[in-house]
């Protein structure tokens, strides 16, 4: 016999096999048992949450010669026929692809007939937003007063679709996402029966992934049983069939981006694709995890809230206190707003490379999340730049003998020339004076200066690698120095370089202390 897939072997015989639709589950057993049985009803819910299955078991239950506590008993003729789908009592049809008003037209004709067996005479419409509006209307008639023998159960995800008129001549049962512990246990029972060997991370992932649809989720299983045949399913091996991205790669990447390290960023990007990861799970994956993180960060008990274990809730928690929520939201906009493009696009990884510089770069949005972004990234750059001290001179103590040479200080670094420290005081309005990409480079650049040499020199440094382009190009340079004469008077040559070679180089960043130069702080201490 050709193996049966696992959303079919085990799909749901009776009603207690449903899970996570308890509300549904209880009121139509309650309505079999009490003989109080609608004409219509509407099903409605996402994919994969067992709308097909229940309307299945109960088109068996209402006709089965035999219930047990309003579940079909599986084993009468009636329950045998509808299973193996030969009864003619149960009438399965496809709204996709029989949606006109011919098809409902024959089904007007056939409820005229009894059923041959069995109580009921039972029409199962999938899809039934599908029907046109023809089709709606020739239905209208026959689903307000069909013949006692007659249930209709339209099936839909999509039941805005759905004509007011028809909805107001059903029963609606709305069908909910499944949680995650149901579907995860679910599996298990599943691969026990199976006899296959699961880690429970492996399982819960699984399950997370279905995103509420048993169905999705049992489909992701039998992929990743089927990879690996024969084998013990790990956590890393269903990340490996899925393209998926393990926890700690998030936390390497929003680090990165906390850093304004566009670089590094795009680094673990590649690093990802080179692994063959998913773009658009990645992307998914990645906006789940900041939504932990936000929850973390502004509800109470927000533990009960993630699937996650203790040693990962920890660093989240830890990660929590890095990042502000105005932050987080901005980051959950942006890769929302990048998942949606993704879907129809054809350069994937450019759409990607763009949405994380902007992540790191807040100075490309102009809107108010990205203005808190911003100071968050000005303030560290000033709490990470060297302090300027003010040194009030006094007397000088005498030193005496042999320990002069221990007890002079270290002669004070040369403070840089009074021209580049008017440069530097103004340096915000010369940026805002630069256009395109180089405006952005420029605006992470710090003004250094070499304190071994005489000359006026204004070497600026790059932190991005992006930035090799604008120092190779002198016209950059001239622009730039063309602005700072224009606005200041002052002719001062500038260079520009990396960040890495300034240490090698041994300049400094220009500060203000010559502005202090001059200030004496006398103290008079009078007898008493």
């Amino acid at each position: 016999m050709s193996y049966v897939a696992l959303y079919r072997k085990f799909r749901p015989d009776r009603f207690e096999d449903v899970k996570g639709q308890d509300h549904i589950v209880t009121t139509l057993t309650n309505q079999i048992r009490a003989d109080r049985i609608g004409h219509a009803y509407l099903f409605c819910g996402t994919r994969g949450t067992g709308k097909t299955s229940v309307a299945k078991i109960f088109a068996r239950a209402v006709n089965c010669e035999s219930p047990v506590n309003g579940s079909p008993c599986n084993e009468c003729r009636i329950c045998r026929a509808v299973k193996s789908g030969t009864s003619m009592n149960v009438i399965e049809i496809d709204a996709a692809s029989n949606n006109g008003v011919d098809n409902i037209r024959e089904i007007r004709e056939e409820v005229s007939y009894r059923p041959t067996e069995g109580r009921y005479k039972v029409y199962i419409i999938d899809e039934v937003h599908m029907l046109s509006t023809g089709a709606f209307n020739a239905l209208l008639k026959t689903l307000e007063e069909p013949p006692e023998y007659v249930i209709f159960i339209l099936a839909t995800t999509e039941a805005h679709k759905i004509p007011v008129t028809i909805l107001s001549r059903c029963q609606r049962y709305d069908f909910h996402r499944i949680s995650i512990d149901t579907i995860a246990g679910r599996l298990q029972e599943l691969l026990r029966a199976e006899g296959v060997e699961a880690e429970e991370k492996a399982v819960r992932y699984i399950a997370k992934a279905g995103d509420g649809s048993m169905r999705d989720a049992l489909s992701l299983l039998d992929q990743c049983i089927a990879f690996y045949l024969g084998e013990t399913l790990t956590y890393e091996k269903v990340l490996d069939v899925l393209g998926a991205a393990d926890t700690e790669v998030f936390s390497r990447m929003l680090r990165r981006i906390l850093d304004g390290d566009a670089a590094g960023t795009i680094r673990i990007l590649e690093e990802m694709i080179i692994a063959g990861r998913e773009l658009g799970q990645f992307v998914s994956d990645f906006v789940w995890y900041l939504r932990n993180l936000l929850l973390l960060s502004t509800a109470e008990n927000a533990e009960s809230m993630i699937d996650m274990s203790a040693e990962n809730l920890k660093q989240l928690e830890e990660e929590s206190h890095m990042v502000q929520p105005e932050t987080l939201m901005r980051y959950i906009r942006i890769l929302s707003e990048l998942s949606g493009q993704m879907r129809y696009a054809t350069q994937k990884r450019v759409l990607a490379e763009t949405a994380l510089i902007k992540l790191c770069r807040p100075a490309m949005e102009t809107n108010l999340d990205s203005l808190v972004d911003r100071i968050r990234l000005l303030e560290k750059r000033m709490d990470e730049a060297p302090a300027v001290r003010v040194v009030s001179p006094g007397p000088a103590e005498p030193i005496h003998g042999d320990t002069a040479a221990e007890a002079a200080p270290a002669a004070p670094r040369r403070a840089a020339p009074e021209e580049l420290q008017r440069i530097v005081e103004g340096w915000g309005g010369f940026v805002s004076r630069v256009k395109g990409g180089f405006q952005v480079v420029l605006r992470n650049a710090v003004p250094k200066y070499d304190p071994k040499q005489e000359s006026s020199v204004l070497y600026v440094t790059f932190r991005d690698l992006s930035a090799g382009s604008y120092i190779r190009n002198d016209e950059y340079r001239l622009q730039l120095q063309e602005i700072i004469e224009q606005q200041t008077g002052v002719h001062a040559e500038l260079q520009f370089v990396m960040e890495e070679d300034t240490a090698r180089q041994g300049l400094e960043p220009v500060t203000l202390e010559e502005a202090f130069k001059n200030i004496h702080t006398e103290i008079e201490i009078e007898d008493m």
